[in-house]
């Protein structure tokens, strides 16, 4: 029975937890998932935004990656919580680090992924994971990164022009009314890096919210440019509904103390 795709859609993959070990000695929780019959055609490893405002393994747009890229796009994606970051999958180790300490958490994802002889591995950084991806992201087995509202806040001009020397790939999806930076200025930063792609979307804001379709199809176009966008928004065959009311609590607590009208994820 053909069924309509939804926010809480979990479709078939092959999903286990893992444990990311990483340089200094802390144990990151996270989660591997795997097309559920074939070998991936391109591997995404997640940056969360800034956990301090609710950002977490957990945060939509990449549960919606492990729910449905790995059947619709044939991808492997790879999430986890950065140090101290809490979800419901569980806490990771440590404490926020301000952007510092966070390359060893950057590093063991991208070594967990080499060792597991996963291919084609992008980053896919979000807010706070995009100054993750421009500091501690050039790694010799990174294909690229693909930015979504990037705030170049923690990030330099020394990392945009060591990227520009790389020639890896790059790829900024900026929303029309971000709240930190929006396309014109976003093109004019990015400049620095003649290979980067600066993509406007319009009508969206930071948190992409009602966005996911648009995004994960962008996204899917420049990791798997072979698979075909848009993605399916039905699915013929089995699939699962996630209860979501634990991530939304989630949410709320972190947001608690947040003034109005500040923005929820950095």
């Amino acid at each position: 029975m053909t069924q309509r795709i939804r926010a809480n859609s979990v479709l078939p993959a092959r999903r286990e937890p893992i444990t990311l070990e990483t340089g200094d000695g802390l144990q990151l929780v996270g989660e591997l998932a795997l097309p559920l019959d074939r070998d991936p055609v391109a591997t995404l490893v997640c940056l969360h935004p800034l956990p301090t405002h609710g950002g977490m393994m957990d945060s939509h747009l990449f549960r919606k990656a492990a729910f449905r890229l790995p059947a619709l796009a044939g991808l492997a994606v790879l999430r986890f919580n950065s140090r101290g970051t809490w979800s419901v999958q569980g806490r990771s180790e440590g404490e926020f680090d301000n952007a510092v300490g966070e390359r060893y958490d950057v590093a063991a994802a991208i070594e967990f992924a080499e060792f597991h002889d996963l291919p084609d591995i992008w980053l896919l950084g979000w807010s706070f994971g995009t100054d993750l991806a421009l500091m501690h992201g050039l790694d010799p087995v990174v294909r690229g990164a693909i930015l979504l509202s990037p705030p170049l806040r923690y990030s330099s001009p020394e990392h945009l022009a060591a990227w520009a020397a790389s020639d890896k790939q790059l790829a900024a999806f900026v929303p029309e009314h971000d709240d930190y930076l929006q396309p014109p200025e976003a093109t004019q930063r990015f400049a620095a890096v003649p290979q980067a792609e600066v993509v406007a979307f319009e009508g969206s804001k930071h948190l992409w919210v009602g966005d996911a379709e648009r995004v994960l199809d962008a996204v899917v176009g420049r990791v798997a440019p072979a698979v075909p966008t848009p993605l399916p928004r039905d699915w013929d065959g089995p699939m699962e509904t996630a209860d979501t009311s634990a991530y939304n609590a989630h949410n709320l607590e972190a947001y608690r103390d947040v003034p109005v009208p500040t923005p929820l994820v950095e």
